[in-house]
């Protein structure tokens, strides 16, 4: 008997890297080495300080149900946060705690886009925020950014792009895939923008702390009406824990609360408790070696890339990106993805994961390996792209 399922289930694409992913680990288990620069997830384990205060939340008995905004005290640590490393004074009544930063991305979309009403959005981007989008029966309006505006939305592309359907935009500094920063300029350049429309700015920040020789700003400096994104995923290293969180204007609290009520109950109580070592001095070090260490990993890899032939026309400034042109080389991004997995066994992400603009002539690579491995995987691509021969697929 034939299964009917949802359009909305239908509509929302894998990730397309999934498939170099499962080849790869099919590789690996056949005892292939594969040096992996595909999947936005830092290297580092979580920080010892975080695993011991998640043992002892679990000794204690913190395994419960907590309230729908999150822990009174994780609430206030992240308030602090906002003083201490932005100068600024967020209420923690303001603050959700989220089941990851998708958890965040599920209470924005669910709040603010009604059926056939779209969000703007940069494309290349991050493909979960469109996704979003269609679970709620919205849309996102894919705007093509390159180069010449830092692969970012900016003021004029809302005033361009903007119909009688949009509700909104959403941004992210840093970007994924491109690694790029919004100044605070340019923040305030689209709160002006949005609200001359009426519309709702809503901005990723989730690689913030990941940032190379310049301080990301929060669009929280310019803009008291704009909705947050972050997570403890990248920065703070606890992707497998699942926690994230919203700042959102206090008149929109009470909705968030009962949509989080009734989405997902409350974040994992554990990481909650775990999580309230992250902003311990000891713990907030070891970040800051990480991030110093990213820093040498893209001044690395950045040269190197270059050197070989592939065209990276802006330097990130955040997060763990690369994102690269490769059409001085030819073909499909896709199967020059497959050829260097095949051949060379160095695993990267083909730029269809990440929108339409461009996406078959651009690759992106996660330098979330140590520098051996990098140096490694430098070597192998220098020996692959010998072999490329985009005519013969």
């Amino acid at each position: 008997m034939a299964t009917s399922y949802s359009a909305r289930s239908r509509a929302i694409e894998p990730f397309h890297v999934m498939a170099l992913l499962a080849r790869a680990n099919q590789l690996q288990a056949a005892g292939v080495d594969v040096i992996h620069l595909e999947i936005g997830e830092p290297d580092f384990t979580t920080a010892a300080p975080i695993v011991a205060a998640g043992q002892a939340a679990l000794a204690a008995g913190h395994t419960r149900y907590t309230a729908a905004r999150g822990i009174p005290a994780l609430r206030e640590a992240i308030a602090g946060f906002y003083a201490q490393r932005y100068r600024l004074s967020i209420d923690p009544e303001r603050i959700l705690i989220t089941p990851g930063g998708s958890g965040a991305l599920l209470l924005a979309t669910s709040l603010l886009v009604d059926p056939g009403k779209h969000w703007l959005l940069a494309d290349p981007g991050y493909p979960c925020n469109r996704h979003f989008l269609r679970l709620v029966e919205g849309a996102a309006q894919l705007v093509p950014v390159g180069p010449e505006v830092r692969y970012q939305l900016t003021a004029d592309l809302v005033a361009r792009h903007w119909d009688k359907d949009s509700v909104g935009a959403l941004v992210a500094s840093p970007a994924n895939p491109t690694g790029t920063l919004l100044s605070r300029e340019e923040l305030g350049g689209l709160s002006q923008a949005l609200k001359e429309r009426g519309g709702h700015l809503v901005v990723d920040e989730i690689y913030h702390g990941l940032t190379y020789g310049v301080d990301a700003s929060s669009v929280l400096e310019v803009d008291d009406d704009a909705f947050v994104l972050n997570s403890f995923s990248k920065y703070f290293g606890m992707t497998g824990w699942r926690l994230g969180w919203l700042v959102a204007p206090q008149a929109a609290v009470a909705d968030l609360e009962k949509l989080a009520q009734n989405l997902y109950i409350s974040a994992p109580s554990m990481a909650q408790h775990a999580a309230l070592a992250c902003f311990e001095a000891p713990t907030l070090e070891i970040f800051e070696q990480r991030r110093h260490e990213f820093a040498r990993r893209r001044d690395f890899l950045l040269p190197a890339l270059r050197e070989l032939g592939f065209k990276i026309a802006v330097e990130p400034e955040g997060a763990f990106y690369l994102y690269a042109d490769i059409s001085a080389f030819g073909g499909d991004a896709f199967a020059f993805c497959q050829h260097f997995l095949e051949t060379e066994h160095v695993a990267f992400t083909p730029g269809l994961d990440f929108g339409r603009h461009l996406a078959s002539q651009h690759v992106r690579f996660s330098y979330t390996q140590d520098l051996p491995r990098l140096q490694q995987a430098v070597e192998r691509i220098a020996r692959g792209l010998k072999t490329w021969r985009p005519d013969a697929l």
